[in-house]
């Protein structure tokens, strides 16, 4: 089947940016009428998150599998045996209900998003104000071990590398100022 409606938004950033809750602000906007693409994981399943809301959590065999069918637009091993992608039914499933698609998706995979559909993408990186509050950040939401938190840390590093290969760079050194950037970016791209 040929992807063929809809616009797609990518959010992209180290973990701990803070695009989670950009994409969370845009998605209570009724006015942008923004479907949120829910992405697959082979990860563990965080406190209060719920399967086919914040993730599709699926084994790292199942992962697998899928990604031999062809099941995925983009996937990735973020971490040694942890998954990352987004399926193809997931797109299916929004443009049938002729939504317009926002992502909170890794830096690579939003990428190949932005690839895959250059005109009907706007590709976002959001940017932390440095390594160090990114750090602060990941450390506060006590989830994750010290052992994934310094992947985390060092894989954001790389990441911010990535950058100017997005067509917009949001500074979330103030979160109601990103908030604003954020919905104004959103905005224009879907009114083009």
């Amino acid at each position: 089947m040929a992807f063929t409606q809809g616009k797609l938004i990518v959010f992209s950033a180290p973990s701990g940016s803070g695009k989670t809750t950009l994409v969370r602000h845009l998605l209570g906007k009724p006015e942008l009428a923004l479907s949120f693409s829910v992405s697959a994981t082979s990860r563990e399943k965080r406190k209060g998150e719920t399967d086919g809301k914040d993730y599709y959590f699926i084994s790292s065999e199942d992962f697998k599998q899928k990604i031999e069918q062809a099941a995925f637009v983009e996937h990735e091993e973020v971490y040694s045996g942890m998954f990352y992608g987004t399926l193809k039914s997931e797109l299916e499933r929004l443009w049938a209900a002729g939504k317009n698609i926002i992502f909170d998706i890794d830096v690579e995979g939003g990428l190949n998003i932005k690839a895959q559909y250059p005109d009907r993408t706007l590709a976002v990186f959001v940017q932390p104000p440095s390594v160090e509050e990114l750090e602060k950040r990941l450390r506060n939401r006590q989830s994750e071990t010290e052992d994934k938190i310094q992947m985390r840390i060092d894989k954001a590093t790389r990441e911010l590398t990535y950058a100017n290969r997005f067509d917009v760079v949001i500074e979330n050194n103030e979160l109601e100022t990103a908030k604003a950037q954020a919905y104004r970016l959103v905005q224009e791209f879907l009114n083009r």
